[in-house]
């Protein structure tokens, strides 16, 4: 009696999250069929004509639409490319600090900014970008000119890119630190008695010990290719850097919500989702090909 009303207790614990997972993640789908549909708000689904892939195949026309599909690819890959090397390079520097005290506070700064939201963290941005921004300051004391990073369609993936590389790397290198602690530690020994030096022991033993995470991080990544951050962009782009800045999320949100064009941007979100999930597919393929992960 005790274990079942234990188990209720549990289930009862998890039902907010199922409720929710349910609403805003299953519901959607049966609404995919927008998509498919030539979508009048005043008929609804039942009464709005059907189209079948025309809005599909009207996507592919779109220059725009190619253009920001370029974007959201180019920008979710350079993320993932530089978070990866520098979650990794974190760790391995991390792992050397010997003093404990020292370790912890540094951890502790790298950590804050994942928990800020990018509603806070664009104010910050724009204001140290600004062209009479902190930044700009600093650069017009070499003799450089006011630089508008937000506003410069070449500089502008780059500002999101490593903003928000800047953002998460110290929290993704939770699961590397976590990964060396696992190293026997013999080998370090063993390696320093044959004269090893830091450097050494850490290109030798440290990132070949770690090797086999740093291929499931990665290969893990592929099924995130398409998502390039719409809470970031959202907050931070305008319409003078569309043409490098607009990607997959942003797109539908502006063509389907305020546009009014629910079919189009039903239509490009479907296409992200179904090619989301093939990549999602293949990085688990990777994964279990090259890092020996399975999760059934």
């Amino acid at each position: 009696m005790f274990k079942n009303t234990d188990r209720l207790a549990y289930y009862l614990m998890i039902l907010p999250g199922l409720v929710f997972l349910f609403a805003f993640t299953f519901v959607p789908l049966f609404y995919s069929v927008i998509a498919f549909q030539r979508f009048n708000p005043a008929l609804g689904i039942t009464g709005s004509p059907w189209v079948g892939l025309d809005n599909i195949l009207f996507m592919f026309t779109l220059r725009d639409a190619r253009q920001v599909f370029f974007n959201t690819v180019f920008i979710a890959s350079m993320k993932i490319v530089f978070m990866l090397l520098t979650a990794v390079l974190f760790a391995l520097l991390l792992n050397e600090v010997r003093v404990l005290t020292i370790r912890r506070s540094i951890q502790t700064m790298v950590y804050l900014p994942h928990f800020l939201s990018w509603v806070i963290l664009a104010g910050i941005l724009r204001t140290i970008l600004a062209r009479d921004g902190m930044v700009n300051n600093l650069l017009g004391l070499f003799g450089i000119g006011p630089i508008y990073f937000l506003g410069q369609p070449n500089l502008f993936p780059w500002v999101i890119i490593f903003s928000d590389v800047w953002k998460e790397f110290g929290f993704e290198a939770i699961v590397f630190l976590a990964a060396l602690t696992a190293i026997d530690p013999t080998l370090y020994e063993v390696a320093e008695l044959d004269g090893a030096n830091r450097f050494q022991k850490m290109w030798y033993i440290s990132l070949p010990g770690i090797a086999p995470v740093i291929v499931l991080v990665g290969s893990l990544s592929i099924g995130n290719i398409l998502n390039a951050g719409f809470d970031q962009i959202f907050n931070l782009y305008s319409p003078i850097v569309y043409s490098t800045g607009d990607i997959i999320d942003t797109y539908v949100y502006r063509i389907g919500l305020i546009q009014g064009q629910y079919s189009l941007g039903t239509a490009v979100g479907l296409f992200k989702t179904v090619v989301a999930l093939i990549l999602i597919g293949i990085s688990y393929w990777i994964a279990g090909r090259y890092a020996n992960y399975r999760i059934f």
